[in-house]
């Protein structure tokens, strides 16, 4: 439902903007797919949904600001920065795309945008992440060849394609070397997706504590929900019911041979080794 008190910033040329009131899922914050996340220094705290073009926080009465950004015509090398949502007093506006961690040219380019800023990058084990990534494409691609099939160069001989996507966004060390390039290493948070599993609070606790924001999301914002296998938001005052995963989301993966996936644990141990010393934490990946 429109709510004219529910806004974020003045709308701009070639941009369409919506904005209402709703209870918001964890989807993408699980899935590491934050956009145009906001937050305010004392009563907003909020997270991207699966549009690309989102934001989305807590008001002072727990209920949340959705407010969608559709743009209508984007040209060949318009300005990014000027099509980013106007922070109002006490908000921070931030911009996601999934595969910015891993595309070579980024970290270049977005040190040539602003020195300064603040990287988050949510990461899972990587066998796992490349599972889900193949559940994901073999839903909408469903006669492409198995998983094992496309892992390996040759099944034979047991040489893993290190260059098929599902697994080469999963060599984090070598995606974190590059941003370390033109970052320092305190200018980029990791979030465990793991832990975003287990203690979703903690988490964002801590994202909350990157950015020098009072902690305002806490544990008794979510709760579990044991047939997705998530944790979902409760239900905000006036709000029917609480908000969980989509239907795509906590799905049943695939199933992979144990074999395939001992070989994969085992290809990805040292590239998991550099990940951890360079990020100066162990993410317990077996």
């Amino acid at each position: 439902m429109l709510n004219q008190s529910c806004a974020c910033s003045a709308g701009r040329p070639g941009v369409w903007q919506v904005c209402w009131q709703m209870s918001l899922s964890l989807q993408p914050v699980l899935q590491g797919l934050w956009s145009h996340l906001q937050l305010n220094e004392t009563h907003l705290l909020g997270f991207g949904v699966e549009t690309e073009e989102q934001s989305a926080g807590w008001d002072q009465e727990e209920t949340l600001c959705i407010c969608i950004c559709v743009h209508l015509h984007v040209g060949q090398g318009y300005d990014a920065l000027s099509m980013m949502p106007k922070a109002l007093d006490g908000q921070i506006v931030m911009e996601k795309t999934p595969r910015y961690f891993v595309t070579v040219d980024t970290p270049a380019r977005v040190h040539a945008m602003s020195q300064d800023v603040k990287l988050i990058v949510v990461v899972r084990d990587p066998v796992t992440r490349a599972i889900s990534d193949y559940t994901q494409i073999i839903s909408k691609t469903p006669n492409i060849p198995s998983f094992e099939t496309l892992a390996f160069k040759n099944r034979t001989t047991g040489q893993i394609d290190s260059l098929w996507s599902p697994l080469w966004i999963g060599l984090y060390a070598q995606h974190m070397e590059r941003w370390l390039a033109w970052f320092p290493r305190n200018q980029i948070h990791l979030v465990s997706g793991e832990r975003l599993i287990s203690d979703p609070a903690g988490e964002l606790g801590k994202v909350q504590d990157f950015l020098g924001l009072q902690r305002i999301v806490t544990d008794k914002h979510f709760y579990f929900n044991k047939t997705k296998g998530f944790p979902c938001l409760k239900k905000p005052e006036g709000s029917s019911k609480p908000h969980c995963l989509g239907k795509t989301k906590g799905r049943t993966h695939v199933s992979i041979d144990p074999e395939v996936i001992r070989k994969l644990r085992d290809f990805y141990k040292p590239h998991n080794q550099r990940f951890y010393q360079l990020a100066g934490q162990n993410f317990g990946w077996h």
